[in-house]
């Protein structure tokens, strides 16, 4: 791991996202309340929330890091649903990792709870794709 003994703690916070392309279809059963295992959104929130307090224990070089902070919201779109992720933290890094954890995590249990709908005949996801997972904004100031 990287030495950060000599920084001082900062208000850190990042806020990331990315989306799933979905069938129509799909996004239709979704918004209807019928999918099968249940609201996608509920559990792919608390699943990114899960996946943000386990950064370290994922990813080995990353620092513990005392969160004070996690929201998850979805926007549900025509053809796909896209997640942000903002984390914060008092803390000697930054937590840009957590919120793309956060999103990728996210966007995953999605497409688990729905592969039933997205799958093709031949059982494959011809047009399933998570996109443009990144960094939107990154802060660090004094707290």
């Amino acid at each position: 791991m990287i030495d950060i003994s000599g920084k001082r703690p900062l208000k850190r916070t990042a806020v990331a996202e990315g989306s799933i392309k979905l069938k129509p279809e799909t996004i239709e059963t979704m918004r209807k309340g019928k999918v099968r295992k249940g609201d996608p959104l509920v559990i792919s929130e608390i699943v990114a929330i899960t996946a943000v307090k386990k950064t370290s224990d994922l990813i080995p070089l990353c620092h513990q890091i005392p969160l004070e902070h996690v929201g998850v919201s979805f926007d549900v779109l025509d053809g796909r649903v896209k997640v942000q992720v903002t984390v914060s933290a008092t803390a000697k890094t930054g937590v840009e990792m957590e919120a793309l954890l956060g999103v990728v995590m996210a966007l995953t249990t999605v497409w688990d709870m729905v592969k039933y709908l997205e799958k093709d005949g031949a059982g494959q996801y011809p047009t399933t794709r998570i996109e443009g997972v990144r960094i939107l904004r990154k802060e660090k100031h004094e707290p």
